[in-house]
């Protein structure tokens, strides 16, 4: 380490950039003592963890791990296993060794996987550099920053983007690592200092960067902290709809209600009403939906954007429908359905619409599921077997067979099979109405696609179909099911043997209980 010397984020950083910062709020700059990338620990297994970062690390810790990857190329699997396994001081011999020639491509995909094995990943890193004649690529880089980033090495860290400015490699994205990983070490200050100083280091500090950095804040839950520095920022930078976009998306994550009608209010003041902006409506929104007002909120709110030409998203469609159903609200669903789709605002799928139809049919809205239903084609979506069953299952519970047999008629058409429980209520329920046609299409459906719990069924059918007046019909099921394995009961084959003796046809009982005896 070098004894007693320290610089801040960059050596060009100048009191003026954080004395501003200064004046408007607490934030305050921690200076660190920079080492270079050799005096990286020498063994992974001890590497050091400050213990204000312990909480943390164990956050972060789990890195992806090339062990958890299939089908790694066998050169990419075998440098990983050699950064992972072999101590600092020998790695770079070992991976000599090897005779391993790499490319480009293949020290971003090795980086990628040894998060979190820094020490030997940084001189895997330098070690690569000799083959590609110090010509890394950007993304390799950028990596190297974020690896020593997300580990806490922020020291090298710095020294890395010092030596990507020298290469004129430094872009937003390397400081959009930068800030990720001080505002995961709870270190947000100084994420926003290295914004401050990134324009020394010839990255503009413009609104990509801000939002950013924004981002980065309101990822980890500090969606305040974003806030308070963008009063700073506002100053010297014109915000756009993607800076508001991404507060109300986490003030949505946070369930704060209360600012992000605050921050909602700010944008409009600054932006206007722009229909390009469904995401910040989407976000805010489904952050109201959370609310003591919820749906009722959401309802004013969503009034006032439609006057105005602008609508939020799938997102919101989703979490309201989800919402809808939650306290069985159809009324609500319908209305925030027929603005949305129906103006074709959002294209919902087969999911969406399925939770609607489920509504619907909670609530006997059977007219209304089954127009859902027939225009789902319409909107790029196609019926599943759900989509049949849901409405199928109700119709047939409510005993509204002239709605239920075109459904089910549609739904066998296109090779979904009902639930086998609904099949069972639907045989009853047929012949109880006096319709055995129907009642005799759905049991060929059930001994088609069923082959267990058959029984009580088909005895019920056959007993049903004597009692219309159907023997022979009856004498028929009553021999498929015997040769199907289908236990037709001592019972129903009394009530057979009476049918049959009255109309004179006791011959045909008695090849029945032929094929009964040799069957069972």
């Amino acid at each position: 380490m070098r004894n007693g010397k320290k610089r801040s984020h960059g050596e060009d950083s100048s009191s003026s950039s954080s004395s501003k910062i200064d004046q408007n709020k607490k934030y305050h700059h921690q200076r660190h003592h920079i080492p270079t990338a050799s005096s990286l620990p020498a063994d992974n297994h001890a590497f050091p963890r400050q213990n204000s970062h312990h909480q943390v690390m164990g956050k972060r810790s789990n890195f992806i791990s090339y062990g958890e990857v299939s089908s790694l190329p066998t050169k990419v699997k075998i440098l990983c296993e050699i950064i992972a396994k072999t101590p600092s001081l020998t790695v770079e011999r070992t991976l000599e060794d090897t005779g391993i020639r790499v490319s480009e491509v293949d020290v971003e995909e090795v980086l990628k996987l040894s998060y979190g094995y820094p020490g030997t990943a940084v001189k895997f890193f330098r070690w690569s550099g000799f083959q590609l004649n110090n010509k890394h690529s950007p993304y390799a880089w950028n990596l190297v920053v974020d690896l020593l980033g997300k580990n806490c090495l922020f020291d090298s860290m710095w020294d890395a983007i010092k030596s990507m400015r020298k290469e004129l490699l430094l872009s937003v994205a390397t400081f959009t690592s930068v800030f990720s990983s001080y505002v995961i070490a709870n270190r947000v200050q100084e994420a926003i200092l290295s914004f401050e100083v990134m324009d020394q280091h010839g990255v503009p500090k413009d609104i990509v960067a801000l939002n950013s950095l924004l981002r980065a804040i309101c990822r980890e839950g500090k969606t305040q902290e974003a806030k308070d520095y963008l009063r700073i920022a506002k100053e010297k930078i014109r915000v756009d709809a993607e800076t508001y976009e991404i507060l109300l998306e986490g003030w949505e994550r946070e369930g704060d209600v209360g600012r992000a009608r605050q921050t909602f209010s700010e944008m409009v003041i600054d932006l206007g009403w722009d229909k390009r902006n469904m995401s910040a409506y989407d976000s805010f929104l489904c952050t109201l939906l959370k609310g003591p007002d919820g749906m009722h909120e959401v309802l004013k709110f969503f009034d006032t954007m439609r006057d105005r030409g602008c609508y939020p998203g799938m997102k919101f469609l989703k979490f309201s429908i989800d919402e809808c159903v939650r306290k069985n609200d159809a009324k609500c669903a319908k209305l925030i359905w027929e603005e949305m789709v129906g103006k074709n605002i959002c294209q919902p799928d087969t999911l969406l619409y399925n939770s609607l139809i489920s509504l619907y049919c909670n609530v006997k809205d059977f007219e209304s599921a089954e127009k859902l239903l027939y225009e789902m084609v319409y909107n790029g979506a196609f019926p599943d077997s759900e989509s049949y069953g849901l409405l199928f299952h109700s119709l047939i519970k409510h005993r509204r067979l002239r709605d239920a047999t075109p459904i089910f008629k549609e739904m066998v058409k296109n090779e979904f099979v009902p639930m086998q429980q609904d099949c069972i209520t639907a045989v009853k329920t047929y012949i109880d109405a006096g319709d055995p046609h129907m009642g005799l299409k759905v049991w060929r459906c059930m001994i088609e696609n069923y082959s267990s719990d058959l029984d009580e069924t088909g005895n019920l059918l056959v007993v049903g179909l004597q009692d219309m007046n159907r023997v022979p019909e009856a004498v028929k099921c009553a021999e498929d099911m015997i040769e199907r394995g289908i236990r037709l009961s001592s019972a129903t084959l009394t009530k057979l043997k009476q049918s049959l003796s009255k109309v004179g046809k006791t011959f045909v009982y008695e090849e029945l209980l032929h094929k009964w005896k040799s069957h069972y």
